[in-house]
């Protein structure tokens, strides 16, 4: 019978770490952002792409979009996410020319850890700050040795007490309060005769007026679940699809533009409504020319003339009057 080798180790299960150590191009990313629990994976893979960017660059939605495999709505969705958990913001700001510019600030940690920080961007904070010993670049981090739960998000530090602010003391005198006068009590009023109560008020005409819209609009979800929307909803977006009907355009026409090619990320039925109703809606159709007048036979001469009512001919209107 063989002999067994004891000394052989077991494979090991779980994460392997197969690093190599990276000189330059780099990004250094804290393990609170890459194992944040309560951020979706975009979220965190989009402030890793802003941690990575230089500064001035454009990193708008639109900008952003163009440059990963996202929808617009998805990286919009992730920013909110980030400016909730305070690895990023957005200002706005008014230049001296009058024009409005955007700035977005991008926190490496969640600014409610950073009580120094400034307000706004361009102001140096107090002091700088130690490195923490988590934000390490990801190749030279160590393999964790347990195979318990990760580490949970770390909590912001109590913000210090405000003094309470001091009294503020007044030194122009009160000024006298205005004598009282009484007014005498007003007589018992009779009460009113009962009246028979009014008929309710019917439908405002404009609710009249697009009434066919909001029907075409709850329709809209037998054409596909997807777009379920609420009665707030429906009258809010019944006057925009008035105006299609209003320009000839056919009810099934309407449904079919509407409905057709849905995202699959498809979250707000109602924004995306009204987005597609305002980008693609037709023109008006052309005025048509007026319609000539209808054939008449003239009384005297017998012969066929265009004329809005029955009579005489212009050659035989000048003999009419020569005879009167």
């Amino acid at each position: 019978m063989a002999s067994q080798h004891t000394s052989v180790r077991p494979h090991p299960s779980g994460l392997i770490h197969d690093n190599v150590r990276h000189s330059t191009r780099y990004t250094v990313v804290g393990n609170h952002l890459a194992q944040h629990r309560k951020l979706t994976l975009v979220a965190r893979g989009l402030a890793l792409l802003l941690q990575s960017l230089p500064a001035g660059a454009s990193v708008g939605i639109k900008a952003i979009a163009a440059q990963v495999p996202e929808s617009e709505l998805r990286v919009a969705r992730a920013m909110r996410e980030l400016e909730a958990h305070g690895y990023l913001a957005r200002l706005r700001e008014r230049l001296p020319d009058g024009r409005i510019a955007s700035r977005t600030i991008s926190y490496n940690r969640p600014k409610a850890e950073h009580p120094h920080l400034p307000s706004t961007p361009g102001q140096a904070p107090s002091a700088p700050e130690a490195p923490e010993a988590s934000e390490v670049p990801a190749s030279e981090t160590p393999a964790p040795t347990s195979t318990g739960p990760m580490s949970a998000d770390p909590e912001p530090p109590p913000s210090p007490p405000t003094p309470p602010s001091p009294p503020t003391t007044s030194t122009a005198p009160a000024a006298p309060a205005p004598p009282t006068t009484l007014t005498p009590p007003s007589p018992p009023t009779a009460p009113a005769p009962n009246t028979p109560p009014a008929d309710p008020p019917s439908d405002p005409p404009s609710a009249a007026r697009h009434r066919a819209a909001a029907e075409l609009l709850a329709r809209l979800r037998l054409h596909s679940p997807r777009l379920l929307l609420s009665e707030r909803d429906i009258l809010r977006l019944a006057p925009d699809v008035t105006v299609w009907l209003e320009r000839r355009v056919h009810p099934d026409a309407v449904l079919q533009a509407l409905s057709a090619r849905l995202p699959d990320d498809l979250a707000h039925p109602a924004g995306f409504l009204a987005h597609r109703l305002r980008t693609l809606l037709p023109p008006p159709l052309p005025a048509q020319p007026p319609a000539p007048d209808p054939f008449q036979t003239c009384d005297g001469c017998d012969r066929p003339f265009r004329a809005p009512q029955p009579g005489r001919c212009r050659d035989c209107r000048p003999a009419e009057r020569e005879a009167a």
